[in-house]
């Protein structure tokens, strides 16, 4: 973000939009109006003060404003003539055409116009080369992390992400939710650093369990899909610091009978809410990322969770568990996932973010991704069926 685009956003806020892809923060329109406030106000304090003090060279800060708060490159010349012709007024008043000072004031509104000019030029190209930069990742976050149905079957589904990178729209975390013949499948995972090699290696792990999720019947048959794929990958790539990635992930999947099994390789451990209580689905014996043995050695043990109708499981990254505030306290997930519960799974994650936010009180310093998966079998319409066939059959 350009400087004029931080003080910007500082006084009037992000815009309402800005998820969307190429948007900017902009000066409301009435913003136009501050230098001609600021001239006016200048002009009244040199007739105030008499002859015998001038305030001219305060003109100089006026093209300046024009500069920051227009987005049009003509507006700081416009200002800058308005100025001048200011100068000259003020100056004949107190009968200083022939000084020194008004002579400098003259040049420096024009240098300060002139230079007011080319920074709003080249902020405007910097600005549409940045929206064709966030339109570009935008697409590319749609085609690697695809946006998840509301509905996947037996469950209930929402996800949210967000890359520390400002602008990038994608990182190095990963997710996907799809509908097997074996049921409901997820993944979350986190690559081992940012920037597009991670970007990369991510893709090569949602694309082969995109395949492994429908082809393996065994959910640890999968993660070893995944660890063979990304070997190949990782041996392909040759970004800078390919030899030291892996990746953590967690897999669930929900069967039709409504049971949980999860493999985890080496990531935090999902949290169940079932009747206002967290509980952490901590496994037993634990497997390192994927990346870091041999793929034929990748045997991760399924630990299996019966579920009841309203269980909500909360998958999630590093990024949101490392949050820190300024005194370097985590963010307690276990503590407030509770707390922000009620309603569908995209309003509970998120309020979950926002409570990221003001406990970091900034920017995540690290991609954060959660996934939230609510067991819910019988959807509304279904569950109206039967009802609604009894009444066509007895009329």
């Amino acid at each position: 973000m350009s400087a004029t685009g931080w003080i910007r956003e500082r006084f009037t806020g992000p815009n309402p939009g800005r998820p969307a892809p190429g948007t900017t923060g902009t000066w409301p329109r009435t913003a136009l109006a501050l230098p001609f406030i600021g001239m006016v106000l200048i002009v009244a304090l040199d007739y105030l003060s008499g002859t015998e003090v001038t305030v001219e060279p305060a003109l100089t800060a006026v093209p300046a404003l024009a500069a920051v708060v227009s987005r049009r490159t003509w507006y700081p010349l416009a200002i800058g003539l308005g100025t001048e012709a200011a100068a000259f007024l003020m100056a004949i008043r107190s009968d200083a055409l022939g000084e020194s000072v008004h002579a400098a004031s003259v040049i420096a509104i024009l240098l300060v116009a002139t230079i007011g000019w080319v920074s709003a030029t080249l902020r405007l190209r910097q600005e549409r080369a940045l929206a064709d930069a966030q339109l570009v990742a935008s697409i590319a976050r749609r085609v690697l992390l695809r946006p998840v149905p509301e509905r996947v079957g037996s469950v209930r589904a929402a996800v949210h992400y967000e890359a520390a990178a400002a602008h990038a729209r994608i990182g190095g975390d990963l997710y996907e939710v799809v509908n097997t013949r074996h049921g409901v499948r997820a993944v979350v995972g986190d690559v081992r650093g940012k920037g597009l090699g991670a970007v990369e290696t991510a893709a090569a792990v949602l694309g082969a369990f995109r395949e492994a999720a429908h082809q393996e019947p065994a959910l640890d048959r999968v993660a070893g899909w995944l660890a063979v794929s990304l070997d190949r990958a990782l041996h392909e790539n040759d970004h800078p610091g390919v030899e030291e990635e892996f990746v953590t992930l967690v897999l669930i999947g929900v069967g039709p009978d409504g049971t949980a099994e999860l493999v985890n390789c080496g990531h935090p451990a999902p949290l169940l809410l079932r009747g206002g209580a967290v509980h952490p689905l901590e496994l037993a014996e634990t497997v390192p990322p994927l990346g870091v043995l041999d793929p034929a050695d990748v045997r991760p043990p399924v630990h299996r969770v019966p579920l009841h109708g309203g269980d909500r499981v909360l998958l999630f990254t590093d990024g949101v568990i490392e949050a820190r505030d300024r005194a370097g306290a985590f963010y307690p997930l276990a503590e407030r996932f509770p707390r922000c519960a009620d309603g569908r799974p995209a309003d509970v994650l998120q309020r979950l973010h926002e409570d990221v936010v003001r406990h970091v009180g900034r920017q995540l310093g690290d991609d954060a991704a959660m996934l939230l998966l609510q067991y819910d079998p019988t959807p509304p319409a279904i569950a109206h069926l039967p009802q609604q066939i009894g009444i066509l059959t007895n009329r």
